[in-house]
């Protein structure tokens, strides 16, 4: 029989991502250095896996499956079992196939649990192309910016050489 713990989240894993960003901002910049044994995600990986298959409207059984059509290699529900169980702490979820389990499960625990431990935020396409509107229109304001001080500069330029020219 498989024992199971309790798994509580991390303190940063369950923030929106602005708090997150902000938390894991004032953590970095007190040390560069993560703490030992910070990045040992496996009891969180193992859960948000759980929590994917779960949130799914797929068996374990289909989520093997479709996996399988999407690697060209053999998943079985068993194995999938045996990745989530805390007690199989031999068994580790191969990353090779996290974008597979993404597609067959729609769900996206697994992924940001690797992403933001490692500092990273992957976004869905219109997501990601709003951010990049955002990124787009933070540069158009500053070039804007920096277009008005130099129209500022040139006006104080003409009007030295005109006051040069009367002299």
């Amino acid at each position: 029989m498989t024992k199971s713990k309790k798994i509580s989240p991390t303190p940063l894993s369950s923030l929106p991502l602005f708090q997150w960003v902000q938390k894991a901002h004032e953590l970095s910049s007190q040390s560069t250095i993560p703490p030992q044994g910070s990045l040992d995600i496996d009891s969180e990986l193992r859960a948000a896996i759980s929590a994917d298959i779960k949130a799914s409207p797929l068996s374990v059984y289909q989520i093997a499956a479709r996996m399988s059509e999407l690697t060209g290699q053999e998943i079985t529900a068993s194995m999938l079992y045996s990745w989530t169980a805390e007690s199989h702490e031999k068994h580790r979820f191969p990353c090779q196939f996290l974008p597979a389990f993404v597609v067959a499960t729609g769900g996206r625990r697994a992924f940001e649990c690797l992403s933001r431990k490692s500092g990273l935020f992957a976004l869905p396409g219109p997501e990601a192309l709003r951010a990049e509107i955002g990124r787009l229109d933070e540069e158009i304001h500053t070039l804007t910016e920096e277009k008005k001080k130099r129209r500022l500069f040139l006006r104080e330029m003409d009007a030295e050489e005109r006051r040069k020219s009367f002299e």
